[in-house]
């Protein structure tokens, strides 16, 4: 069993940057492929970034390519998602998710076994 505690979420404008962070706890971080998916109202959760155990590999959905940036720090148990030049479409609840089987980060919400509670992201136009 793992638990994550996403923070970092909050208000701002468009064009600024906000730093989520997904803190990890209960059994080994680094065994687990980490993704950041995102559920805007009335709209499906949807994947947004992943990386893989080790940090090599990273993937993106195309509408934040060049914009956000994910990371791991593995010996803090933490997960980050860096956004910059935020647009008021990137609004929405931003939740981090651990897969233990797949090697790389899973596109698909059903491949992920642990989720966060979420943080709200708003950017104001």
């Amino acid at each position: 069993q793992v638990q994550l505690v996403e923070s970092g979420g909050g208000l701002v404008q468009a064009g600024g940057s906000l730093r989520l962070s997904c803190a990890a706890s209960g059994r080994t971080f680094s065994r687990y492929s980490m993704g950041w998916f995102r559920q805007a109202p009335g709209k499906e959760r949807e994947f947004v970034a992943g990386i893989s155990r080790g940090g090599v590999s990273t993937t993106y959905v195309d509408s934040v390519k060049g914009r956000f940036t994910v990371s791991r720090d593995n010996a803090k148990n933490t997960a980050y998602l860096q956004m910059n030049s935020l647009k008021p479409e990137d609004t929405a609840v931003y939740y981090c998710a651990a897969a233990t089987i797949s090697l790389i980060p899973p596109r698909e919400k059903e491949g992920y076994d642990y989720w966060g509670q979420g943080t709200q992201v708003t950017v104001s136009s």
